[in-house]
Order: structure tokens, then sequence, then C-alpha cells
């Protein structure tokens, strides 16, 4: 084990896996000299060659095709696009192509191709460069959504996603980029699919992934001041959803919080909620909590874009409530 940044776990895992499977490619704008926007990539193609390193044109349409394409044909794109915002630019490859192919030829084609994307807000960076568009993704048949929260599920997560035969949105947290945690140094995987107990409480379960696991864990360590014990599980993967994780935590503690950092009308949230009162409406003693963003275009200004962001202070508030009216 040796401390790594999130980036620099995540830049280890494509090496690693470039280097045990010759069929992984890296494609994305200014991926190769440069390094990519959050310099993610830098010195893969010095090693690599930029045979197996292209930067693209400024088209995400045309570049996440292109990869479907590839992905076809037998190698591993691995693609990055710049901001989450710019999936909007490439969902017709994304939902009707790269979704879509093994279903509709019966299994006899595979899309195995990762499109890698920082999301979020807390940089500033305003409403077209700071959203959380996971939502759209999860509604989509066919794509396997995967938003880690550690250095270590970043690695391990990013090696199972490229050797997966389907599809896999891999949501990074631009916030997160930026944190250390413990890592190994060899070749390990983090199965997808699996959420993460992050930490056991029996008074009220928290339910969040990707950096709201982080402001999900500070306000349990807040609750905990005060005598209430919040459980909080890692989601991990958004699509396939471990619900099973979630529900034996809730059917425990009675009572829920989902967290999510995008906006709250059609989100994540309200479909892991709807799931809880579906699996375990008897265990509950309170109605499930919603913390999300406003529905609101991101802020540019830093100011009104905290206020206008879930924390682990507006986390604390919806947990001790329900703990302490119900």
């Amino acid at each position: 084990m040796r401390e790594l940044f999130f980036s620099h776990a995540i830049r280890e895992a494509i090496e690693q896996e470039m280097e045990r499977d010759e069929r992984v490619i890296l494609l994305g704008e200014d991926i190769a000299e440069y390094g990519g926007a959050f310099k993610l990539t830098e010195g893969i193609a010095r090693r690599f060659g930029t045979e197996r390193v292209r930067n693209t044109p400024i088209s995400e349409g045309g570049f996440v095709g292109v990869s479907v394409g590839a992905a076809l044909t037998g190698l591993r794109p691995v693609v990055e696009i710049m901001f989450m915002d710019f999936i909007t630019l490439a969902m017709d490859q994304i939902a009707n192509h790269a979704a879509k192919f093994r279903y509709q030829f019966g299994e006899q084609a595979k899309v195995p191709m990762v499109l890698r994307t920082p999301a979020g807000a807390g940089r500033g960076y305003g409403p077209t460069h700071s959203q959380s568009l996971e939502k759209w993704l999860v509604a989509t048949p066919g794509l396997v959504v995967a938003a880690p929260a550690t250095p270590v599920d970043a690695k391990g997560m990013l090696k199972s996603a490229i050797r997966c035969d389907d599809p896999v949105m891999f949501i990074e947290s631009k916030i997160l980029y930026g944190r250390r945690g413990d890592v190994p140094e060899g070749d390990y995987t983090v199965p997808l699919g699996e959420a993460r107990i992050a930490r056991e409480g029996a008074d009220v379960t928290i339910v969040a992934y990707s950096r709201m696991t982080e402001e999900a864990l500070k306000a349990a360590q807040a609750l905990a001041e005060h005598d209430i014990e919040a459980a909080v599980i890692d989601l991990r993967t958004l699509a396939p959803l471990d619900i099973e994780t979630v529900t034996a935590s809730v059917e425990e503690t009675g009572r829920v919080v989902v967290v999510e950092e995008g906006n709250q009308t059609g989100g994540i949230a309200g479909e892991i909620v709807a799931r809880i009162v579906e699996d375990c409406f008897d265990y509950l003693q309170a109605p499930p909590t919603r913390v999300a963003a406003m529905d609101i275009p991101v802020p540019s200004s830093r100011v009104l874009e905290q206020a206008a962001t879930p924390d682990w202070e507006d986390i604390g508030r919806a947990a001790a409530q329900l703990v302490r009216d119900y």
C-alpha cells in the first residue's frame, strides 16, 4: 500500500491495463502530449505511443462513435470526455448505439468501452461545466454507470470497467481528483455493481456516491458527537444498483437519507427512495428523505454554487431531523 491521489490512481489503472492488454487504447481531446484537461493521462503517450493514445477533434459525437466502432471490432477504447456536460453532444452514440448493440445483435456483438468523464460542481466552472448528469445515463438500459468515491475504488473499479464487455460510464468527481488514499501498487479489481458499507450505524442510514460519500461521512462524524450513529452506504455503481445492501441497512436503522449532487427533480435519489419503499416499507420508522442540489442551473458564483449544492451540513440536518422527529 502507498498513498495516491485519486487522479493518480486512475492513471495507474489505465497504465496497468494498457500494459496487460494491447487492445486497450485511449481517445479524447488533448489527452496525448498535453495529458488531458485535468492531466490524468499525462505521460501515457510517451510510454505507449500515439498509435494507442490518440488526440481527437473537438467532436464528442465523432470520437465516441469511432470508439463504438473500435469496440465492436475487438479493441477496448478508454475515452475521455472533457466535462460530463459534453455527453449531451454524444448521447445518440451512447444511448442508441453503445448501449443497444449487444441486445440488438443477440449477443453476437459486444461494446467493451469505457467513457471517463469528470462531473459535478465545486470549482466555479458555471452551468455548462459543472453538471451531474448521471441520472440520464442510469435511465438508459445497457449502460454500466460507475461513480467511485475513493482512490482505492477508482483504480480497482476502472480496471474492472476496462475488462467489462459492456459500455461503462465512469464518473469522476472533479473535487475528488485531489484527495489522497491508500492504494495497492499491484493488480487488483473492485467488482462493479457492489456497494460498500463505508460506516456502520444503528440510528439512520445515509446513502451516497462519489463526492457525496465524503460529505456523508463528514455528516456521520458530526452526528456521532450528538449521540446519533449513522450508517453510510457508498453505492459505488449506480447501474446495476446494489439495492440489497441499501435495504439491509435500512431494515436495521428504520430511517434513510439518500444524497446526490445533481438536482433533485427526476433524480437518482428519488428512484432509490422508491425502491426502498417497495422493498422494506414495513421496516421504515420515518419517511425516506432526499438531499440534492436545487432545481436550478449550477451558478458560476462560488458562493451561490456552494449554496445550491448539498454538503455535510445539509445531510446532517436531514438525518438528525429524522432521528429527532421519529
